[in-house]
Parts: structure tokens; sequence; C-alpha cells
């Protein structure tokens, strides 16, 4: 079993004002922390993974062949992989919430 204790994250920056903090992981699958700053924007990508989250504070704009979800705290979601989707914080505080990914995934492709 493997804990990952709150005060263990390291966050990094993977664009300009959102924060990622990978958690706990195993072999099929690992759990990540987002914190998106508002006016914050995910670039538009897709991955292999198979993606579902859950928010727990403010509200994140997903922006998904060319329709808008918004995903409020207390809502989840889910993203089939090879789907591209980009994601926005058009609020006025940060957007917090966990990703689960399977396979695990470490680095974004839109990191760099």
């Amino acid at each position: 079993m493997q804990v990952v204790p709150k005060d263990a994250e390291e966050s990094t920056e993977a664009v300009e004002g959102v924060h990622l903090s990978m958690l706990a992981g195993a072999e099929r699958m690992n759990v990540q922390h987002f914190d998106i700053e508002p006016g914050a924007t995910v670039p538009e990508h897709s991955h292999d993974h198979e993606q579902t989250g859950y928010v727990t504070q403010g509200t994140l704009t997903f922006l998904v062949d060319g329709e808008e979800f918004a995903v409020s705290a207390g809502d989840s979601y889910a993203i089939p992989s090879d789907e591209p989707h980009a994601a926005e914080n058009r609020g006025d505080v940060p957007v917090e919430g966990l990703d689960v990914f399977s396979p695990p995934r470490t680095d974004p492709d839109w990191q760099d």
C-alpha cells in the first residue's frame, strides 16, 4: 500500500498558472492534484490515458469539440482516451481538484 501525505506534495507549474502535484500511483492508475489560478488555461491536448476527475473548489470550463462544459465544486467528469480537450479557469478563485489517469500519467505532453 502507498500513502502520500498532503504535506509531501511537490507541485510543478506545468504552464503559467497551472500547478500539478503527483499523488499516489500504482501499476494501472495514478492520482494528481491540480490548482488552476484565475485566468489560467490548460491548452488543448489529448492523451492515451482515460481521465476522470473531481473539482473541490471553483469552476473549470472544459472545451471539447466546440462545446463548453462547466464543472463546478462537487462535480466529477470523465474524458475518454484520445479526446482533444482544453480547460480554462474563468472565475475569480483558484480551481482545485483531483484527476485519476489510467494508465498512470507522469508529465503532461502540453507542459513544453
